[in-house]
């Protein structure tokens, strides 16, 4: 490229680039360890947020100085004291990756030769890391687009040729838990069968999908001229991270004939290791399954994936054949078996990941999160500010409440107490409805997290908890 191209960065390429790598070494170094509170708003920023479209334009190492400063200022889940939602943590070999690959920006919607062998090994790779004998799959945008790519899948074995023809007058249901993940819901919206097929069926004392429920709505349903189509069964919910008992519910998408799809965006990460093993039994007989290395597998987003048993039923639903996009020697592309088009090298920061570090030390990072959620349990168990769920969690989330005996309102005051923690940036959890209650949320899956960061949730709770309990 010429340097008086109108998009050339000219002599300040080199500058801008260095420019860039500072920036993220220092990030890297801060993310190291908490910080005593965030960085306050910008007016600067909020001056430049009101101006209309540049023109002009200015010098691209000014405009990096900009971006610092408004990275600086964003809720980075990064760090280690970030324990809302399921965040990712920006593995610092997944950045690499991503500034790779966005320079690169080679197109997976066809075959991009080393690109799609890299990417039809980590599927491999993934399947044997979890457990799970993966016959094919592809990387998403997120658990909303595997959800939704396996019921398409679901779909169409159940009722072949639907995707031309629809579901009208098929009358077909798919089961999930109570608490299932809204992506399973608005997947079935989206697919033209319509969320009143859904059906929800109670969760047992911990908060699993209760099978004898399960089984019960299915006869009904089959009694009744409905045609079961999917059961999406939850590796790790959402709310309080509870894996439903995936062999007994193979067990019944066995005998009605059901495709059984396990969503393990959160909590598949944890289904290769020898102490939940038992917890994860029968997950390898799952039609498909899909999890977000986003999340407990800590690369940076978006990096999720579906994992399936069969690849077939994938290409009955989205192969194609356009005159724009040839099929050299009747090849299938990659995007004859996934939803999306454009796609890029998603795969990359976690094949790197398995690369750099192997499956042991990445399933020690998964386990020492167990731990730490075990730890927090057991000393706000102990202690009598606070309250939590009768059971210990399952994987890496502890819901907790704080309570003080002359406190009017609980629920009342752990939200408050949520926003309050939020604000004054120390930590930053969210909360969480429980059975109609308000919890603190914790939830442990950034591999800088340690104990110490778990403990100082009740550090910072007692201390602004007490503070604001007389406003309820």
């Amino acid at each position: 490229m010429t340097t008086d191209h109108p998009l050339a960065l000219g002599a300040r390429r080199d500058a801008a680039l260095d420019r860039a790598c500072e920036i993220i070494r220092k990030a890297w170094y801060e993310f190291d360890h908490p910080r005593p509170t965030e960085s306050p708003d910008s007016e600067s920023l909020a001056q430049l947020f009101k101006q209309g479209l540049p023109t002009s334009g200015i010098d691209a190492v000014t405009a990096m100085d900009i971006v610092a400063e408004l990275m600086d200022t964003s809720v980075a889940q990064s760090r280690p004291r970030y324990l809302a939602f399921i965040g990712a943590s920006g593995l610092e070999v997944g950045v690499l990756a991503d500034m790779l690959v966005a320079t690169y920006d080679v197109n997976m919607a066809v075959d991009g030769r080393a690109a799609s062998r890299m990417e039809e090994q980590a599927v491999r790779w993934l399947g044997e890391y979890l457990g799970y004998p993966a016959d094919g799959g592809s990387f998403t945008s997120g658990g909303q687009v595997s959800n939704l790519t396996a019921l398409a899948a679901a779909r169409e074995r159940k009722f072949p040729g639907s995707r031309r023809t629809g579901v009208a007058g098929l009358r077909p249901t798919v089961y999930v838990s109570a608490e299932a993940h809204v992506s399973v819901r608005r997947a079935v919206e989206l697919l033209g069968i319509g969320s009143d097929a859904i059906r929800t069926i109670a969760l047992d004392s911990k908060r699993r999908m209760n099978a004898d429920a399960l089984d019960e709505h299915v006869r009904n349903d089959l009694a009744a001229g409905f045609t079961p189509m999917a059961v999406v069964a939850t590796g790790g919910t959402t709310l309080t991270g509870a894996v439903d008992p995936l062999n007994s519910i193979a067990d019944i998408a066995a005998e009605h004939g059901l495709w059984m799809h396990v969503d393990g965006a959160y909590g598949l990460a944890a289904a290769g290791l020898a102490r939940t093993q038992e917890m994860f039994a029968g997950l390898d007989r799952a039609d498909s399954v899909s999890i977000d290395a986003h999340k407990w597998l800590f690369v940076p987003k978006a990096c999720s994936a579906l994992l399936v048993r069969d690849h077939v039923p994938l290409v009955r639903t989205f192969s194609h054949n356009e005159a724009y996009m040839p099929h050299e020697g009747g090849a299938l592309n990659p995007v004859d078996s996934t939803l999306e088009y454009s796609r890029p090298m998603r795969s990359l920061k976690l094949w790197l990941a398995f690369l750099v570090y192997g499956a042991d030390r990445l399933h020690e990072a998964v386990e020492r999160h167990l731990d730490i959620a075990q730890i927090l349990y057991e000393a706000a168990a102990a202690d009598p500010e606070f309250t939590v769920l009768p059971h210990a969690p399952q994987l890496s989330i502890t819901p907790l409440q704080h309570v003080l005996p002359d406190c009017p309102d609980v629920d009342a005051h752990n939200m408050a107490l949520t926003f309050a923690m939020q604000k004054d940036g120390r930590l930053f959890l969210s909360p969480a409805q429980i059975d109609s209650h308000t919890f603190l949320r914790p939830c442990f899956v950034n591999y800088r997290s340690d104990k110490s960061d778990a403990l100082a949730v009740l550090d910072l709770a007692r201390e602004l908890g007490r503070s604001i309990c007389p406003t309820h």
